[in-house]
């Protein structure tokens, strides 16, 4: 246990795990909140993949200069006035729905600001850990975020379907945009010293393709990201935009769609605790064969929509999820250059979310045309066998640990 705490020794980690856990908390209940007060506003799914388009497309187009920024310029300056803008634009989409003036493309503008924030704000985030904890403690450090952090999703989704019956779905996204405030607050104690100007002031264009090289001779990092521009297309039009439309036709309602999506967090919080025990040495062969098992919720909803299968599926896919998110942040963590960590993890962003928007703009209309629940199906089944293609490579099956502190509970 004294290992596995080891990184909260550390001053500037401290406050980055408060300042993470305090925006997660708001995180948390943002995604129920902001699909049912869409569907409060227009009940058609065509309008909410609308709007969740609206804060991917802005996203996606920004990441690889928010890669560049964080890298350039520091990446706790970057997160701090990225959590300013997303959360006064949360707190404006609070107050429209709150008031009962929201209409979808208010909505539309204020989630697309919210995303180009977030564009700035993920490779920040994710290049930031090796720089707060030494580098035999990464796996710790991760797992230290992760548990509190799969805690609070796991009360999350709950609550704020519980609040989105109770008092709407406005009071939920408030709390999101005053725990972004919180946050930035809480980085200002986070002192770590800006780039040094020679190694990063090669211009956007030349920092951008000494970027993209590495990506594209690193076979195991492209092999997974090429798979996950497809997975997460999946996800996105059939979990998130079908999901909460089939929940409001079933059994299931608003409150249930909630503990769906928390018994995904449970599944990552049991995983993570185990997790703390063990270590990969081939963290992306693991990982992979684990992320497969997010296909199981959309078949489950697919054939047969029912409250407590679906919560035990998404437990199962969780479980998987947390597994493949650990591995993929010790290989990028172990492998990749520091100085160039957040580009890297940008092209990974680009990568993995360029076709989120198609999958939710292209599945509402599919869902109406086809049936929501065959649509799920066939999502399911795809979803599977595209996990597990990168296996075939040599690459992500066997990339080992890179530290020295791998332990041997588990072999390749």
């Amino acid at each position: 246990m004294n290992e596995a705490l080891a990184p909260l020794r550390e001053a500037n980690f401290r406050s980055y795990w408060m300042a993470r856990l305090i925006d997660r908390a708001g995180t948390t209940m943002a995604g129920v909140a902001l699909a049912f007060a869409v569907l409060h506003v227009s009940d058609s799914p065509g309008a909410l993949g609308t709007v969740l388009a609206a804060h991917s497309i802005p996203m996606v187009v920004f990441l690889l200069a928010g890669g560049v920024i964080a890298d350039r310029f520091g990446r706790t300056l970057v997160i701090q006035a990225t959590n300013v803008i997303s959360g006064l634009s949360q707190l404006a989409i609070a107050g429209l729905v709150i008031t009962g003036t929201a209409e979808i493309w208010y909505l539309v503008v204020l989630t697309a600001i919210n995303g180009t924030a977030t564009a700035a704000r993920m490779p920040a985030l994710a290049g930031i850990l090796p720089q707060l904890v030494p580098r035999d403690q990464f796996k710790a450090a991760n797992l230290v975020v992760a548990v509190p952090e799969n805690a609070l999703m796991v009360l999350g989704p709950a609550l704020s379907g519980v609040l989105v019956v109770v008092v709407g779905p406005g009071w939920a996204l408030a709390v999101d945009g005053a725990t972004y405030l919180l946050a930035a607050l809480i980085l200002t104690r986070v002192r770590i010293p800006r780039p040094a100007e020679g190694k990063v002031s090669k211009g956007l264009v030349a920092d951008l393709r000494e970027g993209w090289t590495y990506f594209r001779t690193t076979t195991w990092l492209w092999a997974v990201v090429a798979s996950f521009s497809l997975l997460n297309a999946i996800t996105s039009g059939a979990f998130d935009t079908l999901g909460p439309v089939l929940a409001t036709q079933t059994g299931i309602g608003e409150a249930g769609w909630g503990l769906i999506r928390s018994a995904q967090a449970v599944g990552y919080l049991v995983c993570s605790l185990i997790l703390i025990r063990l270590a990969f040495r081939r963290p992306l062969r693991w990982g992979m064969l684990a992320v497969a098992l997010s296909g199981v919720p959309l078949l489950v909803l697919g054939f047969e929509p029912l409250l407590v299968t679906a919560m035990l599926a998404t437990f199962v896919a969780g479980i998987g999820s947390q597994i493949f998110n650990l591995g993929w942040d010790l290989a990028m963590q172990e492998h990749v250059p520091e100085e160039m960590l957040s580009r890297t993890y940008s092209y990974d962003m680009l990568g993995s979310f360029v076709a989120i928007p198609i999958g939710q703009l292209a599945f509402g209309p599919l869902g109406l045309a086809v049936g929501i629940q065959p649509v799920m199906i066939v999502a399911g089944f795809a979803y599977v066998v595209i996990a597990l293609i990168p296996l075939a490579s040599r690459s992500v099956r066997d990339l080992p640990r890179a530290t020295a502190a791998a332990d041997e509970t588990i072999n390749g």
